[in-house]
């Protein structure tokens, strides 16, 4: 899927699913969607996990229903969609556009997209801004530069192409004298455990920025309409140079593309992830795609269903030490605290990445010194890197760091979930919160309010 050729940007592919107006029973007996199921199970049983027990009995059907969700794009039509949509407007004379004086820029930005990254299969978040000058007499509806946008986002895709298909798509539809796109597009760059652990300083995101232009946006001789539509953009944080200077280099994009091959023991497993493709209407010998089963798996490993094996000695401390002599609460204790301790996780009802930050607190009698936040970190990647859910992640911590630091604990992990946002919900910038309480934080509600009140307004969840 490059750059659309002309007259051919709705693309179509015979073997793809029809999803407008489908109910849950129609979806689930699809055979697409069957195929997809089947392959889940594969998936989770190379982890070690049974795909029987609470929890995961609906994941295969959930994960097939949020992959077609999220590549429903190619069986929308995009004619479909620019038809009927356009208006005649007095005073745009046919070839008379921006360059004539007549016809003035349009812009649409902020829309918010989430695509399906062809490399890895992990959703990437877009921020969308397009732009065209009209001609002819004729404007289109502002909804349909969305729809327009979406129908490519919902696809296998990488930033350039999905610029690329938007601008080529809006130009054939419209006719317009020129479309300008902007994409600024985030992918999550998941550690593995080890290098979470040992590398504090783990960047959580990829960054990309990538334009495409048609009509007088790919003209040299009118550069100064890129000039007014980035102008635009400048209070959307991005920069003029940065878009100008642009290198169109892919390669390290997509953080996947540095895992190692998966090793043959997950035969199994690629196969599983190549038979989603096809079930998805894509093609796994395309060059694009070939590697793609091999780094879904390596990805997916991460969360093996694994004993680890956390070595804790030396920070014990004794549940006495929280008691004084006649058994009661010394509240000459002070309130500890270890704050924004980073977590990433993998949602076990639609297998989607979720990652955020844990606070925790604990009280040290005099003369105690807090454990040091290394400990703490160990102990949320150790249930972090597991089929998860955020509420089991919260009380497991909780239980764990107890029996360590006496029973008075309190967790609070907030946590943005992909699951949210990627797969026809698409609550932007939603988050949640959970917490877990023991000891005096579950009857003192002065103790609860003291923590949560030094947790920070804005927490580094989000990317």
């Amino acid at each position: 899927m490059g750059a659309l050729d002309e007259g051919h940007y709705d693309v179509e592919l015979g073997n793809g699913v029809n999803l407008g107006g489908c109910s849950e029973l129609g979806f689930e007996e699809e055979p697409e969607t069957l195929a997809i199921e089947e392959a889940v199970k594969v998936l989770l049983q190379g982890l070690g996990e049974d795909f029987n027990r609470e929890g995961l009995r609906k994941t295969p059907l959930r994960v097939a229903k949020a992959l077609r969700e999220g590549t429903r794009g190619y069986k929308q039509n995009v004619k479909d969609v620019v038809s009927g949509a356009l208006f005649p407007e007095a005073g745009l004379e046919s070839r008379v556009g921006h360059a004539g004086g007549a016809g003035g820029l349009v812009i649409v930005r902020d829309l918010d997209l989430f695509s399906t990254c062809e490399s890895c299969l992990l959703p990437f978040q877009v921020k969308c801004h397009v732009g065209y000058v009209p001609s002819g007499r004729r404007v289109v509806g502002l909804s349909k530069l969305s729809r327009v946008a979406e129908v490519f986002g919902k696809r296998l895709q990488e930033p350039q192409r999905l610029a690329n298909e938007i601008c080529a798509a809006l130009q054939q539809g419209i006719k317009p004298t020129g479309v300008a796109v902007v994409l600024q597009c985030s992918h999550i760059h998941f550690p593995n455990f080890e290098s979470a652990l040992f590398d504090p300083n783990h960047k959580g995101w990829v960054k990309m920025l990538v334009r495409s232009g048609s009509g007088v946006f790919d003209n040299e001789n009118t550069a100064d309409i890129w000039t007014d539509f980035l102008s635009l953009l400048r209070f959307r944080g991005i920069n003029i140079e940065d878009v100008c200077s642009r290198v169109s280099n892919n390669k390290s994009w997509c953080p996947s593309h540095t895992f190692c091959r998966a090793a043959a023991s997950d035969s199994a497993m690629l196969g599983a992830v190549a038979s989603i493709l096809c079930s998805l209407g894509e093609d796994p010998s395309r060059k694009e795609l070939v590697e793609t089963p091999t780094r879904f798996v390596k990805w997916l490993m991460n969360f093996k269903n694994t004993n680890l094996d956390l070595k804790l000695n030396g920070f014990v401390r004794s549940k006495r030490d929280s008691l004084t002599s006649n058994g009661d609460f010394s509240y000459e204790e002070h309130l500890c605290s270890e704050l924004n301790l980073s977590f990433w996780s993998q949602c076990e009802h639609h297998l989607l990445p979720f990652h955020g930050v844990v606070h925790i607190g604990y009280y040290g009698s005099n003369g105690f010194s807090p454990v040091g936040k290394s400990f703490l970190q160990s102990i949320v990647h150790l249930y972090g890197f597991k089929l998860q859910v955020q509420e089991r992640l919260t009380r497991q911590i909780a239980e764990t760091v107890s029996s360590f630091l006496g029973e008075d604990i309190i967790v609070v992990v907030e946590a943005s979930h992909t699951c949210m946002i990627s797969r026809g919900i698409e609550k932007f910038g939603s988050s949640t919160a959970t917490i877990a309480v023991l000891g005096r934080f579950s009857t003192d509600p002065s103790a609860r309010a003291k923590f949560l009140q030094i947790i920070p307004n804005s927490s580094p969840c989000e990317g």
